[in-house]
């Protein structure tokens, strides 16, 4: 029988269950934490930690991306954020001051935006800015390090700009990837007015919440398969590392020196799962070594190193982007971080 070229189902072939990412990643952590609960709890209470701390961030994430992806329009992005001019940086370090989300829960909006037809340099700035510049994180952090929090969210700021800008030097000389830099950049738009006539069109058809609650979570679907499995294989490798490295190396090896800054890099690579975990810990080695240094070095670091953020840039951006990442980040953040633990 011949197809029907006009069969949404016959043009792609569903994809094998065996070659699903997301169901194979979620069946090994099913048997993993499995073991663990029956062998060796301390690493199943640790996944069933970070699970507490990130979940709603998790939800929040994809739910945002959802909403990105039915109810903002490409143009809006392609206008704000696919520029190659500075000022998209800017754009994108104040919208990362906007989101509420985790730094696991803005992963999914960062790679909503960029398949929307953000730039790379955008997307990365936006990536560095949210988790450590936005509101919530950052009456946290007052709460836990007074004013000196402070000192962590403009660093915060300064290391996403200068990496943001690093990124368009290197996204004009083809060094990085950038899916998106062949869209036609529009010139001149209003999304004041845009945004009237959107209104005013919704006003005189009717608004279709159902329709609008079913684009919402096509979209967030699609966002969790795409990027879920990223997230629960850094968790379980967090998780691992809680329980088999002894706390006793917080206190032991993180002090106000150049080898404590890298045994902290190395630290927060392999522990970072969200902001709100991380900040804790984060006091807890300035409380016990007085290196305010390390701390900053301990947040910063988790994002821009941290293999759940670089694997999701290689898969969905590209491997040149995702290995500039640490390449970029980490001299500021050590250099910050020295300079920390001399006048602070």
């Amino acid at each position: 029988m011949k197809k029907d070229s006009k069969c949404p189902h016959c043009a792609v072939k569903p994809k094998k269950w065996y070659k699903d990412r997301l169901l194979i990643i979620v069946a090994a952590a099913a048997i993993i934490l499995s073991f663990s609960f029956l062998f060796y709890t301390p690493m199943f209470s640790a996944f069933a930690d970070y699970l507490g701390l990130i979940w709603w961030a998790l939800l929040l994430g994809f739910l945002l991306g959802g909403v990105i992806d039915h109810f903002i329009p490409n143009e809006y992005i392609n206008y704000y954020l696919t520029s190659h001019r500075k000022r998209s940086i800017i754009y994108s370090v104040i919208l990362g001051f906007l989101m509420s989300a985790c730094s696991h829960g803005i992963l999914a909006i960062a790679i909503e935006l960029y398949r929307k037809g953000a730039s790379t340099p955008s997307v990365i700035a936006f990536l560095l800015a949210s988790p450590w510049a936005n509101l919530p994180i950052t009456i946290l952090l007052l709460g836990f390090f007074g004013l000196n929090a402070l000192y962590i969210i403009v660093s915060a700021i300064v290391v996403a700009v200068i990496t943001g800008l690093i990124y368009q030097v290197l996204d004009r000389k083809g060094i990085v990837e950038c899916r998106y830099c062949d869209t036609k950049i529009i010139k001149k738009f209003s999304i004041r007015k845009d945004v009237r006539e959107r209104i005013e069109k919704r006003k005189k058809n009717g608004w279709n919440l159902k329709n609008d609650v079913k684009g919402v979570m096509k979209g967030s679907l699609s966002l969790t398969r795409m990027v879920l499995w990223w997230i629960i294989i850094g968790m379980i490798m967090a998780s691992f590392a809680r329980a088999f490295i002894p706390h006793t190396i917080f206190a032991s090896f993180l002090g106000p020196s150049l080898l404590g800054l890298f045994v902290t890099l190395v630290l927060a690579t392999v522990i970072e799962v969200c902001s709100e975990g991380s900040s804790p810990l984060s006091f807890e080695i300035f409380k016990q070594t007085g290196a305010f240094g390390n701390s900053f070095t301990f947040l910063m670091a988790g994002v821009s190193t941290d293999y759940t953020e670089i694997g999701l840039i290689w898969s969905n951006i590209g491997k040149k982007a995702a290995i500039m990442l640490p390449v970029i980040t980490v001299p500021q953040i050590i250099l910050l971080g020295f300079l920390f633990n001399v006048f602070i």
